[in-house]
């Protein structure tokens, strides 16, 4: 997938998170989180995970995270993945 344009899914309330996708040259990931010294590396494996998913390999990924549990982070990734992006979209992929 090619990311063509910034988006925003999510917001900062108390057990979410807010991710920004952006055009970039190089995969770049920007981890800020609440709960980062405790969860840190499953919430990067999380978000590495969706981008390999979605092929994604390039975008500067930034993440918000409030204390949003696994499968809320991955439906605010996949929305601002979803936003980004000007191709067809496969829907089977995105369950």
């Amino acid at each position: 997938m090619q990311i063509t344009k910034v988006a925003v899914a999510g917001t900062l309330e108390s057990s979410d998170a807010q991710v920004r996708i952006a055009p970039s040259a190089q995969l770049e990931i920007e981890l800020n989180s609440s709960v980062g010294k405790q969860f840190g590396d499953d919430i990067l494996a999380t978000i590495n995970d969706v981008l390999k998913q979605f092929n994604v390999t390039a975008a500067q990924v930034i993440v918000e995270d409030k204390g949003a549990l696994d499968c809320v982070l991955r439906a605010r990734l996949k929305a601002a993945l979803l936003r980004a992006t000007d191709e067809k979209i496969d829907w089977e992929k995105v369950l």
